[in-house]
């Protein structure tokens, strides 16, 4: 693998440390902002569980589309808002939560947060930039919407995972309703 072909963007410095001492050519940044690449300067661009964490997603994406070149493609794997089960949670008077929130503690010793990230998830609520925070997250519809409205083309979007049901159930369901699913890959070329 040529690693020089690859660039990355990590916020924690030492973890920038780790991936350029195997290397990598990764960079210190912050996708709240601008991006340092110039325009239309990649082919595929990765955002693998990076929106949710972000204050300023829809800038992050504008600036996606910026950096691809034509017929570039951007691939997005982000969760869903409105599942069925965020519903159900909503209904019962619970906060849902797939991860930590400022208060969460508090809020799990009072059953008002419905915790749904695994218990091996180790919290850090004290900190300023929490890394299991989900900041902003969008629903199927709308994140297809914006994507279009940014001018990608070629959208297309996939579900994983429509909880409580069984998993049996979920390949055939997943197929039929993606609107709903926890998890979403999109998938859209400039």
């Amino acid at each position: 693998m040529d690693k020089s072909r690859y660039n990355g963007i990590e916020w924690n410095t030492n973890l920038v440390q780790i991936a350029r001492n195997k290397g990598l050519n990764v960079l210190q940044g912050d996708l709240n902002k601008d991006m340092a690449y110039p325009d239309q300067s990649y082919k595929c661009i990765f955002g693998l569980s990076v929106l949710e964490h972000l204050l300023n997603p829809c800038k992050y994406l504008r600036e996606c589309y910026r950096c691809l070149e034509k017929e570039g493609v951007l691939v997005i794997l982000t969760p869903n808002i409105s599942t069925y089960f965020t519903a159900a949670l909503i209904l019962a008077g619970k906060m849902p939560s797939s991860g930590p929130h400022p208060d969460s503690d508090a809020l799990l010793k009072h059953e008002e947060l419905f915790k749904v990230s695994h218990e091996s998830l180790q919290p850090d609520t004290e900190t300023d930039t929490p890394v299991h925070r989900h900041l902003v997250v969008f629903s199927f519809q709308v994140l297809k919407s914006y994507l279009s409205m940014l001018g990608f083309e070629g959208i297309r979007g996939y579900g994983y995972g429509l909880y409580p049901f069984p998993n049996f159930m979920q390949k055939p369901l997943e197929k039929i309703d993606p609107y709903h699913c926890h998890q979403m890959v999109f998938v859209a070329r400039k």
